[in-house]
């Protein structure tokens, strides 16, 4: 079974955690609704990530909904001392399965609430705000009123750190202005590197950097380079694009997802992948 331990560590609000995490996202069901295929299944990827080292889960009450809260739960608690455990706020699901904005006061408070509730939490370690100006990625809009809520829960102890999801480096120093950000969760992989500028910055400032879509999504990365790199290298494109991520910037935490056994190991191999200076050089180049 890989380790995750040789990629390193960052600090996420006060915790350090292991620089190779889990996302829940996939082990919902298709289209991040309903249960999943095979409930015994999930149950076991989630053992067998904090088995192999991993204490950062990344998850969401707004997935399923409840499923993937419910199963960490029933995976995982009593949790580890040293598990930390993400989840997101600013989103919930319509009928068949929708992706609706839940920016309200109410909806933020219920949205914590809900989360305390399903993963069995007193308060929550870091909780994402998700701007949902756009289904297309991040774009302009005041996150001010929202973060204000978010803020006032964690002066009353629901939540310990916040984070930022989806966002813009303008709406990110806005954020800055009213409360410290733990984290920054963005679109980013080996071709879609629009953060190149704002990760150096962040790091600079010691603040974590979680791309999500590592590996590009509902369109997998495809690229010539990276099969051949994959190929001379003898693991396959995917831990490959992750491990270039790990080489990419010390604060960057990974947290892919898959609901199957078999990926979960392949993922958990890029921690103990090294990169070669010449290799890195060959996949920047992926994105020109």
């Amino acid at each position: 079974m890989s380790r995750v331990n040789q990629s390193g560590t960052f600090l996420l609000g006060n915790r350090v955690v292991q620089r190779v995490g889990y996302g829940a996202m996939q082990l919902a069901g298709p289209g991040v609704f309903g249960p999943p295929k095979n409930r015994d299944s999930a149950l076991a990827v989630l053992r067998e990530a904090i088995a192999s080292g991993v204490n950062h889960i990344d998850t969401s009450d707004y997935y399923g909904p409840h499923v993937t809260n419910q199963l960490i739960r029933e995976a995982l608690a009593p949790y580890p001392n040293d598990l930390v455990i993400v989840t997101k706020l600013g989103a919930q699901r319509g009928e068949g399965g929708s992706w609706l904005p839940a920016f309200s006061p109410e909806e933020l408070r219920q949205a914590v609430q809900d989360n305390l509730r399903n993963l069995g939490l007193d308060v929550l370690d870091v909780v994402n705000l998700r701007a949902m100006f756009s289904a297309h990625g991040a774009v302009e809009g005041s996150i001010e009123a929202p973060l204000t809520v978010l803020a006032e829960l964690k002066r009353q102890g629901l939540v310990r750190h916040i984070g930022l999801s989806n966002v813009t480096p303008t709406q990110i120093a806005e954020g800055r202005r009213i409360a410290p950000i733990a984290c920054v969760q963005n679109h980013y992989n080996l071709a879609h590197r629009t953060d190149d500028a704002l990760i150096d910055v962040l790091a600079r400032d010691g603040i974590a950097y979680v791309p999500f879509f590592p590996l590009g999504g509902f369109t997998p990365l495809q690229s010539s380079t990276l099969s051949d790199v994959a190929r001379r290298l003898e693991v396959t494109p995917m831990v490959v694009a992750l491990a270039w991520l790990l080489h990419r910037s010390p604060n960057i935490l990974l947290i892919p997802g898959t609901s199957s056994l078999a990926h979960l190991r392949e993922n958990m191999a890029a921690a103990q992948l090294t990169l070669s200076p010449q290799t890195l050089a060959e996949l920047d180049g992926i994105a020109s």
